[in-house]
């Protein structure tokens, strides 16, 4: 029997490693741009094409290599980083195992230059599908570049299960704020297209997160500092006033690698606990220094998981640290029992003794008395009396009087259909208790009831049907957002004051792309900035304090990029301006807002569902409610 286990040829297996390490271009620009930083790079270009489909090229002044680890450099599990298994808990740098190189040779034409600095010539490596091409001397200047172009060429089955342009493009600024957020010290320039998109000079901390997330930023931010025996913490977290819907401005570093823990966060949210709006999410940049022995990097390919070895004080540090921060600046709510300059008596009211006020009283007064004539006015007055019977007030009016006093002669004096006074006759009409017949208002009157501020029940002929309040909204909104969009006539209300909101350089470019379809809803742009815009127009079902509020969580339902054609966008839009401005749980509706929301919901096209494929209402027959009685 012939054996059935076999060794996977090289180029196999390095693109196997490549499904691990490159799952799409970002992780190529993450990978090259963490090999420049721990060659101690103090400049680093990354250039970019086609959201790097088409070219990642990372360009540093960092220390090089000569011709021997120039070629090495592209071998599994070749690394400078590692030369026995306890490194591997004493870890300063990023890249460690050797496996990033060779797995995207493996998948992309490769071309790679560079060149120590005592060196007179570099090297200049060519690499197609982890076959070497060429390999030359070259006048280079001193550091090291890599050029990937043509990812996942010879495997078009990933290649076309990359993403839209955008989305890949917005994966790999995620990557690059990482990095570039981790080493404010280093210069890092981002191209796209030919086009410049950050230029980021070696900075501050603070500075280096103004210039990713716009000038506004900096009245956002709070510091955090912190030294323990532990971990040493620092960083800023925002005010609570300006948390957002998404979790998009939220940084962890430990040892300047950007790490995610859903423990860490959670440890910040306790922080915020009694501060933040239900739904809200507070940005924060923190930078943790820990033992390199107390931690495990090797958990996860991306590395982007790490095991502490002691979690829950980490946690408690980390929540007190942030909590002392906010109610240090006066940000959390704190109690104060220092006098308050302002409940002080003012200086020259200090020596003044109180006035008592004087109080006139008229002892006579007795507002039972008969009030005499005023004999100061000139003119009398004199009371005339009405010549018509007191009966006459009683005309036209029905009136059972046969029951209530037992007497004829009372109810025939008020049957007069008309009378005389002075030569004119007088129509008299007949007042009853009700404008409609008690069988007319039993079919026309439908009250509807709000039951636990969540849902509006409204009875029908056949029993009853219960409506969600809040899905019915959005469905309601939905329809209308939609037709404004494709019909492009929408109503729009011109604010007396312009509203300028201020925005990252990525979600400006979102809002760039998305502003057609905005202005299609009612949305008016005077201008657009680099760091912000400017809306003098605002849709009719908008209220002004709403705008930021929509304006956020559209980005956030966008986060992961605006689809290709103009229907989905719209719809995509629609959906999350029907979610913002929809009648939440818990809100309050009168009658007559129960009646609008339940009438509106059943002129749609679809009322049966929401947005989001939710049901709107159900339906209760009166034999349903018979059977329950029946038990």
């Amino acid at each position: 029997m012939s054996s059935i286990i076999q060794l996977l040829p090289d180029h196999v297996a390095n693109q196997i490693a490549a499904g691990e390490v490159v799952q799409r271009p970002a992780s190529v620009v993450k990978e090259l741009l963490e090999n420049a930083v721990d060659a101690k790079a103090t400049d680093i270009k990354l250039i970019i094409k086609d959201a790097g489909k088409s070219l990642v090229q990372v360009i540093d002044n960092g220390s090089g290599m000569n011709v021997t680890d120039a070629r090495m450099c592209f071998e599994r599990h070749a690394t400078s980083k590692i030369r026995q298994a306890e490194d591997l808990f004493s870890l300063h740098t990023k890249g460690f195992r050797g496996e990033a190189l060779a797995s995207i040779a493996a998948i992309a034409h490769m071309e790679m230059k560079t060149k120590l600095e005592q060196e007179e010539l570099g090297t200049h490596i060519v690499i197609e599908g982890s076959k070497f091409m060429s390999q030359d001397v070259a006048v280079l200047p001193k550091g090291t570049s890599f050029a990937v172009k043509n990812l996942f060429f010879n495997i078009p089955a990933r290649r076309n299960f990359l993403k839209s342009d955008t989305v890949e493009y917005r994966h790999i600024i995620d990557e690059f704020q990482r990095v570039a957020l981790a080493h404010p010290k280093i210069h890092f320039t981002f191209y796209h297209n030919g086009s410049d998109m950050y230029n980021l000079p070696p900075s501050s901390l603070r500075q280096r997160i103004v210039n990713f997330f716009g000038g506004k930023t900096n009245e956002k931010l709070v510091p955090v500092v912190e030294d323990t025996e532990m971990m040493n913490i620092q960083g800023f977290v925002s005010k609570p006033e300006f948390a957002k819907k998404n979790r998009g401005e939220q940084f962890f570093f430990v040892n300047d690698r950007f790490i995610k823990s859903p423990y860490l966060h959670h440890a910040v949210m306790a922080a915020y606990e009694g501060i933040l709006k239900d739904g809200s999410q507070p940005s924060y940049y923190l930078y943790l220094t820990v033992p390199p022995n107390t931690i495990d990097i090797n958990i996860h390919p991306t590395k982007t998981e790490i095991k502490f070895d002691n979690e829950s004080a980490m946690y408690a540090i980390l929540r007190a640290s942030i909590k002392h921060s906010l109610g240090q600046f006066n940000v959390a709510p704190v109690l104060d029992f220092e006098r308050d300059a302002n409940l002080d008596t003012p200086y020259h009211y200090k020596n003044l003794d109180a006035e008592v006020p004087t109080i006139q009283i008229d002892r006579s007064f007795n507002p039972f008395s008969e009030e005499k004539p005023n004999k100061s006015h000139s003119s009398s007055y004199k009371k005339t009396e009405s010549t018509a019977s007191w009966e006459s007030l009683y005309v036209g009016v029905k009136q059972d009087t046969e029951v209530l006093f037992g007497g004829d002669s009372f109810a025939s004096s008020n049957n007069d259909s008309s009378f005389e006074s002075n030569g004119f006759t007088f129509e008299n009409e007949e007042v009853t208790s009700s404008l409609f017949d008690d069988a007319e208002v039993e079919q026309t009157v439908h009250k509807t009831y709000q039951i636990h501020k969540k849902y509006i029940v409204s009875p029908i002929k056949s029993g009853m049907v219960i409506v969600d309040q809040s899905r019915a909204h959005q469905r309601v909104l939905y329809e209308q957002f939609l037709v404004n969009m494709t019909v492009q006539h929408a109503s729009s209300q011109q604010l007396l004051f312009p509203i300028n909101l201020f925005y990252s350089a990525t979600e400006m470019e979102l809002i760039a792309e998305l502003q057609q379809s905005l202005v299609n809803t009612g949305f008016v742009f005077e201008e657009s900035n680099p760091d912000h815009i400017v809306i003098s127009g605002i849709p009719v079902n908008i209220t002004e304090s709403e705008v930021a509020a929509v304006l956020d969580q559209l980005l956030s339902d966008l986060h992961n990029g605006i689809p290709e054609n103009s229907f989905s966008q719209n719809d995509t839009i629609a959906k999350s301006m029907a979610k913002s401005l929809a009648v939440k749980t818990g809100a309050y509706l009168t009658e007559k807002e129960q009646e609008n929301l339940v009438n509106g919901l059943f002129a749609c096209k679809d009322p049966n569902v929401s947005p989001f494929q939710k049901p709107t209402f159900i339906t209760m027959r009166v034999e349903d409610l018979d059977k329950k009685f029946a038990l």
